[in-house]
């Protein structure tokens, strides 16, 4: 037969143990995997030097976005 180790006074052979880690590390990947990531905004942040340009820019965006529902 196969080998085992006795663990709390019982033998537990090889391939049980085997079987215990693996499916151990499967879960351990999914629930990583599955985790919630964080919300990331719908465009990326205006660097302007200025407010006026800043709401150039806003402005701009906003037609732009209006022309392409048209």
């Amino acid at each position: 037969m196969a080998g085992h180790y006795v663990i709390a006074g019982k033998k537990v052979p090889f391939h049980i143990l085997s079987i215990g880690f693996i499916s151990a590390y499967a879960i351990a990947g999914t629930a990583y995997a599955m985790k919630p990531k964080p919300a990331q905004p719908a465009t990326p942040p205006i660097k302007a030097s200025s407010s006026d340009e800043e709401a150039f820019i806003k402005q701009f965006l906003a037609e732009a976005e209006a022309g392409e529902k048209l």
